[in-house]
């Protein structure tokens, strides 16, 4: 399916792998990276956070971290067809400039275009609040709820031109509870996201996990 996967190279503490880290809304999922990255010297440092709007909450945490941090709205001023195109080439040109080695989806709600995912394809990384294959797209915790299975979970994966279909890096289960919505569940899952994603970003960036 499209272009080959190229993983990024292998960091060091003397040489980290540089992350763009996108969100779009609260930016809890970062803050937890970021704290991660505090704790001790890694092997991948943050230098970017994007948010596809300038109100986005999680821009504070990168910049109370010090970190560039800038919303980058969908231009309203073009035709439909036209504005995920010059968004993402608006994006394209920060990550560049930044010299970023390795794209960070962290609660990012747009789904990027073949296009830019051809470019970086083995270099975008995504966590997913269900246990993929089961259960894509934008509402798991409602479709998981829907089905009544007992164990849910989320999954770290590699972005390819689908959606939820990259290969899968690691997943961790949670289980759905008596009496659980849609609110419930996803606060439980995101707790598990908090610790899972931070480490497999870590064996990624020190070449600890192949294709």
């Amino acid at each position: 399916m499209g272009a080959s996967f190229v993983l990024p190279r292998v960091g060091s503490i003397e040489d980290p792998i540089r992350l763009a880290v996108l969100i779009s809304g609260g930016g809890s999922g970062l803050a937890s990276l970021l704290k991660f990255q505090s704790e001790e010297p890694r092997c991948h440092q943050t230098v970017l956070v994007l948010a596809d709007s300038e109100g986005a909450g999680g821009l504070e945490h990168g910049r109370k971290s010090e970190i560039e941090s800038k919303g980058i709205p969908l231009p309203t001023d073009l035709p439909a067809p036209d504005r995920r195109l010059v968004h993402e080439e608006i994006i394209e040109r920060k990550l560049q400039s930044s010299n970023v080695e390795l794209v960070v989806l962290n609660g990012y709600m747009r789904i990027l275009t073949p296009s830019f995912v051809g470019k970086w394809k083995g270099r975008i990384v995504n966590v997913h609040p269900s246990l993929l294959p089961d259960f894509p797209g934008a509402h798991a915790h409602r479709d998981v709820l829907s089905a009544g299975v007992p164990i849910t979970g989320c999954t770290v994966h590699l972005v390819d031109e689908g959606v939820d279909t990259g290969p899968i890096l690691a997943q961790m289960e949670v289980p759905v509870m008596a009496g659980d919505d849609v609110t419930s569940l996803q606060e439980r899952v995101k707790q598990v996201e908090h610790t899972l994603y931070p480490r497999v970003i870590d064996l990624l960036c020190t070449g600890q996990i192949l294709l």
